[in-house]
């Protein structure tokens, strides 16, 4: 039931966020337009962006909440993957897409309205640090992706009222190009960061905090394990992981003796909390072939 609450409260958080931040989007994109800034119109398309991967964060966060079936037998916990993918692939094209308009300006400065980027900045700090804190205490990769890109947008904000000061004060329009090629090029680095963990989550990589050889090492210690084989971790959505493996037996089990070898590989491995855990046991007379790998057939 806690888990269940995480994921409806998670939810909830993305829905707030999303309308936090879709609303100000709008008001940031005719904002810079009038004072003439192409740092806040980066940052514009960074937090449309971001409104995209809300909206499609919400759809699929609650759409990963639904039971396996026979399409999906693991259930939709990678639906909420896509938002995360998507969101990444968005801000990329936003983000070159604004170096493009920013790049000729540092060769040409055209002067914004200080003033108007003073304003827009107060209330982008207060509109995203709020989306930030609704979304912080996400564990899925969906909600830490949404939950950096919302952090970005507070600390692009700060640059923007500290260069918006600066500019009151002096002639410098140079700054505002400067700064929306600073903003963009930190935001590209950080979604190329996020996309290769994403994908890396959909290649069935190992999740980092997790050691097959451990477990392996671990489970062969155990009373009547004589071996394992084909030690397999992958992660549904960087939040819940799986664990498969083949577990050689002594000689001479009873079925109650079977069943307390499973019992026991389960706790040896209960402090990863694998949310599912497939164990197929073999004997150790069984033919070798069993325990390897499927070769590729050749062409």
């Amino acid at each position: 039931m806690g888990h269940d609450h995480e994921h409806h409260h998670g939810s909830s958080n993305i829905k707030t966020a999303f309308f936090l931040n879709f609303s100000f989007t709008i008001i940031e994109l005719i904002g810079g337009v009038l004072t003439n800034s192409v740092a806040i119109m980066s940052d514009a398309i960074h937090d449309l962006g971001d409104s995209l991967s809300l909206g499609l964060s919400w759809f699929l966060q609650n759409k990963s909440k639904q039971k396996s079936n026979n399409t999906f037998t693991y259930g939709y916990r990678r639906f909420s993957l896509l938002g995360a993918l998507i969101n990444s692939i968005v801000l990329i094209v936003g983000s070159l897409f604004v170096l493009s308009e920013a790049v000729p300006r540092i060769l040409d400065p055209q002067p914004p309205q200080s003033v108007g980027m003073f304003f827009l900045a107060i209330l982008g700090v207060v509109v995203n640090g709020t989306a930030v804190l609704k979304t912080r205490s996400g564990t899925s990769m969906n909600m830490k992706v949404v939950s950096w890109h919302l952090l970005e947008d507070v600390l692009g904000w700060i640059a923007v009222l500290i260069v918006s000061i600066v500019m009151y004060f002096w002639n410098f329009p140079i700054l505002d190009p400067l700064l929306a090629v600073l903003i963009t090029c930190y935001i590209l680095v950080n979604v190329i960061r996020n996309l290769k963990k994403t994908l890396f989550i959909f290649l069935d990589g190992v999740p980092e905090e997790i050691d097959p050889d451990a477990i392996a090492t671990e489970i062969q210690k155990l009373a009547n394990v004589a071996d394992t084989h084909h030690v397999h971790v992958w992660s549904l959505d960087g939040e819940e992981h799986v664990l498969t493996l083949h577990v050689v037996l002594a000689d001479g089990l009873s079925v109650d003796e079977i069943a307390e070898v499973k019992r026991a590989v389960k706790q040896a491995v209960s402090p990863y909390q694998f949310s599912h855990i497939t164990i197929e046991t073999e004997l150790s007379e069984a033919d070798c072939s069993l325990h390897e790998e499927p070769s590729t057939p050749s062409r």
